[in-house]
């Protein structure tokens, strides 16, 4: 009796995850940890170029040339004043990362209140 689409989907699922759990286990041998904290920005304006950037404690993706730019701008920003402080990325408290994301321009959403 042939595979059905749910039982091949589960079993490719089980792949992914062994492959991604016997990857942690031998980086935790090799104690290359897992970053304990990243910042990550999307941008979701696009002008059909696909951008990715990189570094030790964020990821970027997306958006358009300008977009891209404005967000490495800040992430490098961002870094450089915990460069100052002495210190790395999961060291800062939410409040202490908030005065630093205002420092450098970026704004924090506040969702809209709905009444029920």
């Amino acid at each position: 009796m042939p595979e059905t689409n749910s039982r091949a989907c589960a079993r490719n699922l089980d792949v992914v995850s062994l492959r991604f759990y016997a990857n942690f286990v031998v980086n935790v041998k090799r104690k290359n940890f897992l970053p304990k904290a990243l910042m990550l920005g999307v941008g979701l304006d696009s002008d059909g170029h696909k951008r990715v950037t990189t570094g030790p404690n964020f990821a970027l993706v997306g958006g358009s040339k300008d977009t891209h730019e404005q967000m490495t701008e800040k992430t490098i920003k961002i870094n450089e004043k915990l460069k100052a402080r002495g210190k790395e990325l999961h060291e800062v408290s939410h409040e202490e990362f908030d005065d630093m994301a205002q420092e450098v321009g970026l704004k924090r959403f506040e969702p809209k209140k709905t009444e029920r």
